[in-house]
């Protein structure tokens, strides 16, 4: 029930993006319970190519905890993380990172790559994915679906 919770700050967030006419994906970081940062899509906004929702809610939890290393952070995300996310978690040192919908076209989490959990690095970062993964996926087919019409 947590990990629902959580999703759904996250989609409020993703609503917010939407809203703004931004790509709808949201994110919240949490510490022991409590949500500490959130993101939302702001590459438009910031005419930002990074300022995507998981790195704009990392940039705040590591402003809030006065560290570039997130170790007891967990990441929740609307959209499976692209390559650049992934990395970025990696370098934070994430507890947890947990995602709503899947990206077949372009998830560094699985999908298309695993650059989140590689062999050969030596950081892993525990999953959880699919949390309200139809929610999550509706807000995205619902925008982009608005855009061709």
């Amino acid at each position: 029930m947590q990990d629902e919770t959580f999703m759904q700050a996250a989609l409020n967030e993703a609503r917010l993006a939407a809203g703004a006419g931004e790509v709808p994906i949201g994110a919240v970081v949490v510490v022991r319970g409590e949500v500490i940062s959130r993101g939302q899509n702001r590459v438009l906004r910031d005419v930002d190519p990074t300022a995507h929702a998981e790195i704009v809610a990392m940039r705040g939890a590591a402003y809030a905890l006065d560290n570039y290393r997130l170790l007891d952070c967990e990441l929740y995300v609307t959209l499976e993380p692209c390559a650049m996310c992934a990395g970025a978690m990696i370098h934070a040192r994430l507890a947890r990172l947990i995602y709503g919908a899947a990206d077949p076209k372009a998830g560094a989490v699985g999908s298309v790559l695993d650059v989140l959990n590689h062999p050969r690095l030596n950081h892993k970062t525990p999953v959880t994915a699919w949390v309200l993964s139809e929610e999550c996926g509706a807000i995205l087919k619902e925008f982009f679906r608005a855009r061709r019409d």
